[in-house]
């Protein structure tokens, strides 16, 4: 007879497909990245780096050959850049007797939650280093971006001129398959900066005189060779941006520790807490620091007990935020990321996989009455070439109430 502990392995490969899927669905950053290839992986990944070497080109020849004077040869320069790989990992633990006596399906849900973990720790450092270049284009400086400020927001005109530079800087784009044909680039953004671009010139235009789906649907696909990734996973600058006229004080911080799934939160002073769209949670991200437990919630009411309504599963906190963290509802700021497919280089261990592998389920204690289940990746993201990539900031108008 077939039973469940003769066929665990068909199981667990169901359980799998959830984490699988997980990952899947959040991918946004990683899209920008492509495997560092130099060399064996297996001896690669013995290593504490992996280095990427450069030759510089041959400056242009201007001179008439000589009919006595021997050419002068050219000495090229080089450089390196390095990646080095670090490990990231997580694990749920959980008694045999729940396991056994749950009605729900947890033992299947937990394989999603951790596939949700691990891509979300990836893409914690991918955006380390995609979102740390040093090509920026903004209106301004991040502190001042203004949601009020039609100059600070995402126009058509800012694609010409992200595509303009990474053309000019010799940036690979998408090839189209079967082909060597370049076809484009990608730029990653989120929705609230993304409805100020269907609203601006030659997009509203044709909006309004051509095809209303872009307006209906709210899917306009590409713009001047950019494939538009548009998620709310994307990296967005809570806080950052100009100060509301009526907004918290800078020294605002949580009076008591808040657990995650609360659904109100205490501020020290809560002046002005109902002002702006947002109550972010967390470190102001003025640089290239980021910060990837800030949150913003919606303040519901209350002054220096705020109500709010957050992104946790129950509409609460997602996170556990410690006594004395910021809080601010200034504007936000959006970045948006412009590059193409290896824009970004990525480092793993081959025999973990790309994405990470599933570790257990495995039982432990003296009578195996717990259950750890976890997952393992090794491997590393960076820019190793600064000309590949361009980050726009921009303020949204959804932010302007």
């Amino acid at each position: 007879m077939s039973t469940v502990s003769n066929l665990s392995s068909s199981v667990r490969a169901r359980y799998q497909s959830k984490y699988a899927e997980a990952v899947q669905r959040r991918r946004l950053y990683d899209l920008f990245a492509m495997p560092f290839d130099g060399g064996n992986k297996e001896t690669m990944q013995r290593s504490s780096s992996a280095v990427m070497p450069f030759l510089s080109d041959m400056t242009i020849g201007t001179s008439a050959i000589s009919e006595t004077v021997d050419i002068t040869p050219q000495n090229l320069r080089d450089t390196t850049a390095s990646i080095t790989p670090t490990s990231r990992g997580d694990a749920l633990q959980d008694s045999e007797k729940l396991l056994l006596e749950a009605y729900t399906d947890y033992a299947a849900k937990r394989y999603e939650v951790l596939g949700n973990n691990m891509i979300a720790s990836l893409e914690t450092l991918c955006i380390a280093s995609a979102l740390a270049g040093s090509n920026v284009i903004r209106s301004r400086a991040r502190a001042s971006l203004d949601a009020g400020t039609t100059t600070d927001y995402l126009i058509d005109k800012e694609f010409y001129k992200a595509a303009n530079m990474l053309k000019e800087l010799g940036c690979p784009q998408i090839q189209q398959d079967g082909s060597n044909a370049p076809v484009g680039y990608i730029a990653a953004m989120h929705p609230d900066v993304y409805v100020d671009l269907l609203g601006t010139g030659l997009i509203d235009d044709i909006a309004v005189n051509l095809d209303k789906g872009i307006w209906l649907n709210g899917a306009l696909g590409a713009l001047n060779g950019f494939q538009l990734i548009v998620s709310p996973f994307a990296k967005v600058f809570g806080g950052a941006g100009a100060a509301n006229t009526t907004s918290l004080g800078d020294a605002d911080t949580l009076s008591a520790a808040a657990n995650a799934l609360a659904a109100s939160i205490s501020i020290t002073t809560g002046t002005n807490a109902g002002s702006g769209r947002y109550l972010t949670i967390g470190t102001e991200e003025t640089g290239s620091t980021f910060y990837p437990m800030n949150e913003r919630v919606n303040h519901i009411s209350g002054t220096t007990t705020s109500v709010i309504v957050g992104s946790g599963p129950n509409g609460g906190l997602k996170y556990d935020h410690a006594s004395g963290t910021i809080v601010k509802n200034c504007d936000s700021v959006y970045p948006v990321l412009f590059g193409g497919p290896s824009s970004l280089a990525k480092i793993y261990a081959s025999d973990v996989g790309e994405f990470g592998e599933i570790v257990g389920p495995k039982a432990t204690g003296l009578a195996d009455q717990f259950v750890s289940l976890a997952w393992k990746w090794y491997g590393a993201y960076a820019i190793m070439n600064q000309n590949w990539l361009v980050r726009g900031e921009y303020s949204s108008s959804l932010d302007n109430i």
